[in-house]
């Protein structure tokens, strides 16, 4: 506290520079300048001492390696939403981000079980996860979960994340074949017709479009059985928002419909069922006729026995 005493003992001097003392002389304005820069040093050097020892109620730094921890984490939150942002749309969140929140969710559970180098040092999850009200290493995780979850990408990956599940890839190689489909011959008859008629996409993407939609109900139902993933929920985003573009193209700007395979058992059902009820009619009437035959052959029989007895007894 010397430093302290020190500067106390300037402060006349510097008040007598700083008042009305003009008339002084040059002299004192220069013992003036020269308590002034003295002050000032000092005045340096007293807070260098002060911030050197700690004020009190500082606010505690956080562990290197819980600052490590939290670095990665932001990095990753970083990464993770500039990827979700980039595939919004069209939607291709799980194929492409899925590396990312495997990341992110390694990196949390680092925090999560990690301690500080020191014996005296808090936890590092305590530290960085709820040390605060606002929570916010924890609030960003929870988003990502949730918008993970929404997405049902765990329906695209194999059960352990790592990649796409085969399933998807299958079906996904179908939609590049139908979108090239399209887009080829869409370039190969614009020259010749017009823009509303596109009988030629109809035609020759037929087959690749059928195959696509069959491949999709066959995952739907595969799905509400549980399949590779083993969630028994709906598709994920990115397999479903495919499925929606190809049928809109399909439906709606092309115009195209998928000619029925089953014709031939369609007519024929069809015609059985129109025909059941001319068979019951039928079948009701003739079973009544053969009930009346039967209930008026005993009444003749009847008469003519007692006809018989009649003229056995007059005779």
């Amino acid at each position: 506290m010397a430093p302290l005493r020190c500067l106390l003992s300037l402060l006349p001097a510097l008040a007598l520079a700083l008042g009305p003392a003009v008339s002084a002389g040059e002299t004192r304005r220069a013992l003036a300048l020269e308590a002034l820069g003295e002050a000032e040093g000092l005045a340096g050097e007293l807070v260098g001492q002060l911030w050197g020892a700690g004020l009190p109620g500082d606010l505690p730094e956080l562990e290197p390696e819980c600052r490590r921890l939290l670095t990665a984490f932001a990095e990753g939150s970083a990464a993770l939403t500039d990827c979700l942002g980039s595939h919004a749309r069209p939607v291709r969140l799980c194929q492409a981000c899925h590396r990312h929140y495997r990341r992110l969710l390694q990196q949390y559970g680092d925090i999560a079980r990690a301690v500080g180098n020191s014996s005296e040092s808090h936890n590092c999850a305590k530290s960085i996860l709820t040390s605060d009200r606002l929570q916010l290493v924890v609030t960003l995780s929870e988003f990502f979960n949730e918008t993970w979850e929404a997405a049902n990408c765990a329906n695209c990956l194999k059960n352990s994340s790592e990649g796409l599940s085969n399933s998807t890839v299958e079906f996904l190689d179908l939609f590049n074949k139908s979108l090239t489909c399209f887009e080829h011959n869409l370039q190969g008859q614009t020259i010749y017709l017009s823009p509303n008629n596109y009988t030629e996409v109809c035609k020759n993407c037929n087959g690749t479009y059928t195959m696509l939609n069959d491949l999709y109900n066959h995952l739907q139902r595969m799905n509400r059985q549980g399949g590779e993933s083993g969630h028994s929920t709906h598709l994920c985003i990115d397999v479903e928002d495919a499925m929606n573009i190809t049928r809109k193209l399909w439906s709606r700007t092309f115009n195209c419909s998928v000619p029925c395979s089953d014709t031939v058992p369609v007519i024929a059902v069809s015609s059985f069922i129109l025909f059941l009820p001319v068979v019951f009619y039928l079948s009701s009437f003739l079973h009544s006729k053969q009930k009346k035959r039967i209930l008026i052959l005993p009444k003749r029989i009847q008469s003519n026995a007692s006809l018989v007895n009649i003229q056995e007894k007059y005779s």
